[in-house]
């Protein structure tokens, strides 16, 4: 009889061994609070609390991956888009990750969603499409900021897909075929500039002696009497004719 009425408080004792032994793997830490109040950081391995006395929080201290919904912004250019990224980052002190916030990831996540709307909307589309480096640099910063006195550090952040509506996509396709011939019509512009340039250099040369001239007549003559043409045309020095001018006039 005396051991059927101590097996319960027997059964009570060993269920409370069970409980105050703990095992924390590498990647994890336990918070330890004793009587409510913080008491230490401990792990991993075996943890051994006092029943009823302390109470342990666990904190998975591993890069946590996450994926920030896709928010609706308007940008600097009054463009509307939608922009989603993805935040990677972890505990670096397990005590202030527990006591300084409730949840710290779901504060993380808004805090994200917050930041990624107020940066990205001061900027134009252009530059969100093609500086998303400067862009996810800025976001990290201000981040890390914010969750440091959480006890997360925020690694990387990254602008993963901006979507924008079908009209403004046209419009873009547009903008970049006129940008395509504006920029064809100035290189072809700046061609004939140096050709002038070239053409004005070698008529000072061949003016500055009479008989480049002549040699470049003849080499003239040469190159169209190879192509087989029946027709020649002998171009006459200007100084000759108008000394036959004088004479006719004389």
């Amino acid at each position: 009889m005396n051991l059927i009425a101590l097996f319960p408080v027997v059964l009570i004792v060993v269920v409370a061994l069970f409980s105050a032994i703990k095992i924390l793997r590498e990647y994890e830490r336990g918070v330890v609070f004793q009587l409510g109040r913080f008491w230490k950081v401990k792990g991993p391995g075996l943890i051994i609390l006092i029943p009823v006395v302390q109470t342990m929080e666990r904190i998975d201290l591993r890069t946590i991956v996450m994926d920030v919904p896709s928010q609706d912004l308007i940008t600097r250019d009054n463009v509307s888009v939608k922009v989603n990224a993805v935040v990677y980052f972890r505990v670096v002190d397990p005590q202030k990750a527990i006591i300084n916030v409730e949840h710290f990831y779901d504060a993380i996540s808004q805090l994200a969603q917050t930041t990624l709307r107020s940066v990205l909307g001061q900027h134009d589309l252009d530059e969100l499409l093609s500086e998303r480096d400067k862009l996810n640099n800025d976001i990290q910063t201000i981040l890390d900021q914010h969750t440091d006195a959480w006890g997360v550090k925020v690694a990387n952040v990254e602008i993963k897909h901006v979507d924008i509506n079908e009209t403004m996509v046209r419009a873009m396709a547009r903008q970049a075929e006129a940008e395509r011939q504006r920029r064809a019509k100035v290189i072809h512009a700046e061609g004939e500039q140096q050709a002038a340039e070239k053409l004005v250099e070698a008529a000072k040369l061949l003016g500055a002696d009479p008989r480049a001239i002549q040699l470049r007549y003849l080499s003239t003559l040469t190159d169209i009497a190879g192509d087989k043409n029946s027709t020649i045309v002998f171009p006459l020095p200007i100084d000759f004719i108008e000394s036959l001018t004088k004479r006719s006039g004389a």
